[in-house]
């Protein structure tokens, strides 16, 4: 099994694969410049080369971009979308740069303005951002926890975005435990789990599903509440979890945790958790 956590890059990018050997990591997520701002340098050649040449002697794979938290590709507004194309399209090219395989985005928030609204900005997002970045990273939609004004809440959401992307070829689906089970999905039990396999086959394709996000869910079974818990410590809990890790499909794809780092625990021991119960 590939199981890592979301790496930081702080100091210098190429740090980011150390960290994730020392938490012995078989594939890891990172953000390749600062999430939390609109403005970013170019990456810095020498040490994305540096980066590079760890990453391909570490062995571990897939490492993965995750875009920052500013863009908005459903957004209403035109220099809020603007921006948040360019983010997208820049951050396809770095991850080419660095050797990432796959960029994962969230869908963004309509604002009120409905969801096909929303559903139209993001295909034109996706197809602007794909079309001036011509290379073979995958695109990467997650689903999100179904709150207020937000898209991509369910597989038919998604689905409708992928079917109006032109590069379809280029785009796949990162499935987050925590907020497939707050929109409602319940994974817990065997025939749960099996369902929600079986609508995301149905309605998208299974072959789209490229990387899971592993997170517990401190709200309820369709709560819409995205926030993340330890593993075994939120709603889906221990047994939940016993029973994703043991299914055949999931077991095959790469799994990256973004649990909380408090008090109650570290990445290292959600790591050994999630390898205790995929036993």
């Amino acid at each position: 099994m590939k199981i890592g956590v979301h790496i930081s890059i702080a100091g210098s990018i190429d740090k980011a694969v150390d960290r994730a050997l020392e938490k012995k990591c078989d594939t890891f997520q990172i953000f390749t410049r600062n999430p939390r701002g609109w403005k970013f340098k170019p990456l810095d050649q020498a040490k994305a080369q540096e980066f590079l040449t760890k990453l391909e002697a570490s062995g571990i794979d897939p490492a993965v971009s995750h875009m920052p938290y500013l863009p908005n590709l459903a957004s209403q507004n035109d220099a809020t979308f603007s921006k948040s194309v360019e983010v997208l399209a820049t951050e396809l090219d770095r991850a080419r740069e660095l050797g990432l395989r796959f960029v994962v985005t969230h869908l963004g928030s309509h604002v009120g303005a409905g969801k096909e609204a929303g559903f139209k900005q993001l295909i034109r997002a996706c197809n602007s951002a794909l079309s001036n970045s011509q290379n073979d990273v995958t695109l990467l939609l997650e689903n999100t926890a179904g709150t207020k004004n937000s898209t991509g809440g369910t597989f038919e959401d998604i689905g409708e975005i992928i079917d109006g992307i032109d590069q379809r070829n280029r785009v796949g689906v990162c499935f987050d435990t925590c907020h497939g089970f707050a929109a409602g999905y319940d994974v817990r039990t065997s025939s749960g789990l099996d369902e929600t396999l079986k609508q995301l086959d149905t309605v998208i394709g299974l072959s789209r599903l490229k990387l899971v996000h592993l997170n517990d869910s401190a709200g309820k079974l369709g709560s819409h509440l995205d926030r993340h818990e330890h593993i075994g410590l939120g709603h889906i809990g221990s047994q939940g979890f016993k029973v994703v890790l043991h299914n055949e499909l999931i077991r095959s794809l790469p799994l990256i945790l973004e649990t909380p780092i408090d008090t109650r625990r570290d990445d290292e021991e959600n790591l050994r958790r999630v390898r205790r119960l995929s036993q």
